[in-house]
């Protein structure tokens, strides 16, 4: 790939000076971060000393990456690098307008969920009877997307969007992490629920497996950070093609047609808090013209107000009241509408892995 504009031997201090451009033309190899350089080792820790506390042998292999992942062959987890330094992530905002993992709380989650796949691969537990019974069969192929089943009680809820419903992996690695979990409570907060008996499972499992050695070791990285020689502009052309966020605009447009504060205007209010604040009357009149579940119309709705909320949208006074209040709540549900519908053109609210 072409190197862009190389920038090596800067440290991760320089990058919180450099311009989103300057970022952007650096290839991922010359960002000279680290998960022991960064706030990622603190967490990284803590995932250790709880798997420690169930009596669990192992400490998966960190290393930073280009995206989230634990490699089939051997028990260790990939973080992605905009973690790594406070400037990376505010790039990665405005590029994918999230940070998955970003706050400490869902960083958490996801380095437990991640946990449980270098669980599943250490100690072959695909291999089982009793996993395949509760789980599936681990070999079949993975999906591009799928589309989550809402109100399904038969997984765990961890990761959004009803991760588990993903592949029997994916369920797995969920189950192990709502176990893991300080604090969860989960016999409590899953009594009547089908994947109780998958939590269960995973309990009796994981103190049949206290103080035993992995059967498989922790190997090379996987796409290691040094071995990226691509540009973070190249990376996020690939993921924004990936994911749906080339032309955020596209909306922002619209909204910004819909709600016309303008930033000091006396009254105005932010859009996002706006959106919030109607939810409950905008998202059952938009369920009920498209026939879909309200949850899969709140992530639409919820991915509004992140626009809004990063564009700095407002609402002018003159909108919120009488029949212009009715008229704006109208328009907000035909637009979420719009948005809802062109994602079912596109093969349903799928969720891409």
């Amino acid at each position: 790939m072409a190197s862009g504009g190389r920038a090596s031997g800067r440290t991760a201090g320089d990058l919180s000076a450099l311009s989103d451009a300057s970022l952007l033309s650096m290839r991922l190899c010359d960002l000279r971060v680290s998960v022991d350089g960064s706030r990622l080792g603190g967490r990284v820790e803590r995932l250790r000393e709880e798997m420690r506390s169930v009596g669990l042998m192992l400490r998966p292999k960190v290393w930073l990456s280009d995206e989230w992942f634990s490699p089939d062959a051997f028990p260790g987890i990939a973080i992605p690098f905009y973690l790594a330094h406070p400037r990376l992530a505010r790039l990665e905002k405005k590029m994918m307008l999230q940070v998955e993992g970003g706050p400490a709380k869902e960083c958490m989650k996801i380095l437990r969920h991640e946990a449980g796949h270098c669980v599943q691969t250490a100690f072959r537990l695909h291999r089982r009877k009793g996993w395949r019974e509760h789980f599936g069969d681990p070999s079949q192929a993975y999906p591009e997307s799928y589309t989550p089943k809402p109100y399904s009680r038969k997984f765990v809820l961890h990761i959004d969007p009803h991760y588990g419903q993903a592949h029997p992996a994916e369920d797995f690695a969920e189950t192990f992490a709502v176990w893991l979990t300080p604090g969860s409570k989960w016999r409590t907060r899953y009594k009547g629920w089908g994947a109780l008996k998958k939590l269960e499972y995973v309990d009796q499992l994981m103190v049949s497996l206290a103080g035993e050695r992995p059967l498989v070791r922790a190997r090379a990285a996987v796409d290691p950070i040094r071995s990226l020689t691509h540009t973070l502009a190249e990376h996020y052309e690939h993921r924004q093609a990936v994911y749906g966020a080339d032309d955020p605009d596209v909306y922002v447009r619209d909204l910004r047609r819909v709600f016309r504060g303008d930033p000091g205007e006396p009254g105005s209010v932010s859009a996002a808090s706006y959106l919030r604040r109607v939810k409950r009357d905008v998202l059952p009149v938009v369920s009920r013209w498209t026939g879909e579940y309200r949850y899969t119309v709140g992530s639409f709705y919820q991915e509004m107000i992140d626009r809004c909320a990063d564009r700095g949208i407002r609402v002018g006074p003159e909108q919120m009241g009488g029949a212009e209040g009715d008229r704006l709540r109208r328009e907000v549900a035909v637009m979420l509408t719009v948005m809802v519908m062109n994602g079912l053109r596109d093969g349903g609210h799928r969720v891409v892995l």
